[in-house]
C-alpha cells in the first residue's frame, strides 16, 4: 500500500506576528493544508497567516489545548506541529518524504535538529545541549517540530489541554526508541534567550522541566515559565 504523503502543519499561535511570515515561507513544499490556531492574538497574527494562504481557527488561549484543537481540524493523513517562531531548513520536505515513505514509521514520530538564528558562541552551546538531551533522553521540545501520522497521533490520544510541558508530555508517550531524527533543521527564534539571559533561560527551562517530572502542576510551572 503506497504511503499517503498529506501533510496539515498546525500552527498555534499568539501575537507572532513578528515571526508567522518567516515560518510559513519555510514551508517551501506546499503541504495539504496549514492551520493557523489562534489563541486571541491582539496583533496583525490573524492577518497575516490569511494572507499566506493559512486557515485561521480560533481558540482559548494555551498552547495545549491550541494543538489539540488543531489536530483534531486537520484532514491530513500526517499532522505536523510547528512553533510559530520557528521555520524549517530547506531541505525538510525531502527528510520528510524519507520519513514517510517507510510505512514502518506510521508507528514513530519524527521531530527535527534544534537551532537558534542567532551566531552568538552562546546559541552554539545551547543548540548543543538542546540535541543532546533529545537524544539522550528522548526529550525533544516543541521548537524541533512533530511529525506523527494521524493513525499514531490518535492512538497516543494527543496533545493534552495543559498550558505547559504539553511537549514533553506527548514525547514521553511515543517514547524514546519510538522517535526518529531528521536530517533537516528547526531554526527558532532565540529572542527569549537574549532576553532572559543565556544561562537563565536554559536554567529556567530545566528547572521546569525537573519539577514536572516530579509532579509539579503545569498550571503553576506556566506562571513560572512565563
Amino acid at each position: 500500500m503506497a504511503a499517503d504523503f498529506s501533510i496539515s502543519v498546525v500552527i498555534p499561535t499568539l501575537n507572532a506576528s513578528g515571526s508567522l511570515q518567516v515560518t510559513v515561507a519555510s514551508l517551501l513544499a506546499r503541504p495539504k493544508e496549514i492551520l493557523v490556531i489562534d489563541g486571541g492574538s491582539a496583533d496583525k497574527t490573524v492577518e497575516i497567516a490569511s494572507s499566506a494562504g493559512a486557515k485561521v481557527i480560533e481558540a482559548e488561549r494555551g498552547r495545549g489545548l491550541q494543538l489539540k484543537r488543531g489536530g483534531e481540524a486537520a484532514t491530513g493523513q500526517w499532522l505536523l506541529f510547528l512553533h510559530a517562531d520557528t521555520r524549517l531548513s530547506s531541505n525538510w520536505w525531502e527528510s520528510a518524504y524519507e520519513f514517510i515513505s517507510d510505512q514502518s514509521n506510521t508507528g514513530r514520530a519524527a521531530v527535527f535538529r534544534f537551532a537558534l538564528d542567532d551566531t552568538a558562541p552562546q546559541a552554539r552551546r545551547i543548540e548543543r545541549l538542546a540535541n543532546w538531551r533529545s537524544r539522550a533522553l528522548g526529550l525533544p521540545y516543541g521548537d524541533q517540530g512533530l511529525l506523527i501520522s494521524r493513525e499514531y497521533y490518535s492512538l497516543l490520544g494527543g496533545y493534552r489541554e495543559m498550558p505547559l510541558m504539553e511537549d514533553v508530555d506527548i514525547v514521553r508517550r511515543i517514547g524514546r526508541k519510538h522517535i526518529i531524527f531528521l536530517d533537516a533543521m528547526a531554526v527558532t527564534s532565540a529572542k527569549r534567550y537574549r532576553q532572559d539571559g543565556w544561562w537563565g533561560r536554559p536554567i529556567r527551562n530545566i528547572f521546569c522541566l525537573t519539577m514536572f517530572l516530579l509532579g509539579a502542576s503545569p498550571r503553576i510551572l506556566g506562571k513560572i515559565y512565563g
